[in-house]
């Protein structure tokens, strides 16, 4: 059965897709940058929120599923920003094959 898409009008927030830079670090590594690319329009919702411990110190993680219009080369390497907040994307994929949307399942990068 086929997913029913998000209308024109639910895709109310502007998002801008990050693209990764890297350049090499001289020790046989990189540095990850990343530039502004493209802005693109889209729906967020929030999965779940919980708790975890990092480095002996408590860290929150937020979850999101953000519904963009479908674009061709969306990978885990970009992030997707929304105002001041930034998200790792973690998964993007087509639903149901239509290439109408593009379901990005995210977590918001704490500054």
């Amino acid at each position: 059965m086929p997913s029913k898409s998000l209308s024109i009008g639910a895709r109310a927030r502007r998002f801008v897709l990050e693209l990764p830079l890297e350049r090499p670090d001289g020790f046989g590594g990189v540095i990850r940058s990343y530039a502004p690319g493209p802005q693109v329009w889209g729906a967020m919702e929030m999965l779940s929120g919980h708790e975890r411990i990092r480095a002996d110190r408590p860290e929150q993680a937020l979850t999101h599923r953000i519904t963009l219009r479908y674009r061709e080369g969306v990978t885990g390497a970009m992030r997707i920003v929304c105002g001041l907040r930034r998200f790792a994307i973690h998964a993007a994929s087509d639903p149901d094959g239509s290439r109408r949307d593009l379901v990005c399942l995210v977590e918001e990068i704490k500054p």
